[in-house]
């Protein structure tokens, strides 16, 4: 029965850290830093799109 509940986890694991939702992971944090630096005076902005541009990119990974 355990075995059973192991590998039903592990297949449900695998289709939801699959495509999309791996690469969200990863650039939503992204793009929260790249809200809150775009407050900084001057270079905020040019940082922001910066961040913004390499968290489009990730989200182009084909995985």
């Amino acid at each position: 029965m355990m075995t059973l509940k192991n590998t039903l986890l592990l297949l449900s694991s695998a289709l939801l850290l699959q495509g999309c939702l791996l690469t969200k992971v990863v650039t939503v944090p992204m793009r929260a830093v790249g809200a809150v630096v775009s407050i900084v005076p001057i270079a905020g902005n040019t940082a922001h799109d910066a961040i913004d541009t390499a968290a489009e990119v990730v989200d182009d990974v084909p995985i």
